[in-house]
């Protein structure tokens, strides 16, 4: 699935994904700015999430809490130096969980992710829209 969107339609573009049935792990690529965290933010939103979400920068994971007590996990791994933090971190623990988990800056932990995944690339166009692939 390929779609261009503006950030006004983030809660149709997130109903759209999860109408694709992606795998529960899903990989967030694109570059500093490119809108990854905002669209987690819509996706957990989308989910039953209404707690209020933010950027798991500095602790690496959030866990949140869907109205159907069902649990989401947001990971940024920026500040990672090597795949051993985390697994130190028990990182296995959620992404073998069944709960959903999405993963920025999945690069860094490249040799842990399971072979069951979903890809979901956004690049910010030059008029401001965003473009996004789901593989």
């Amino acid at each position: 699935m390929t779609i261009t969107f503006s950030l006004d339609q983030l809660e149709e573009v997130t109903q759209q994904i999860l109408e694709q049935n992606p795998n529960k792990v899903i990989l967030f690529n694109g570059e500093m700015g490119a809108g990854k965290t905002t669209l987690i933010k819509q996706l957990c939103k989308t989910l039953g999430v209404e707690d209020a979400t933010s950027s798991p920068t500095f602790s690496l994971v959030n866990e949140y809490q869907t109205i159907e007590n069902k649990t989401v996990y947001h990971f940024d791994f920026y500040r990672l130096n090597q795949e051993s933090e985390a697994l130190d971190m028990g990182v296995e623990d959620y992404l073998y969980s069944g709960n959903w988990c999405f993963i920025e800056w999945s690069e860094k932990i490249e040799n842990l992710i399971p072979e069951h995944h979903s890809i979901i690339t956004i690049q910010s166009l030059p008029d401001g829209k965003r473009s996004l692939e789901l593989t």
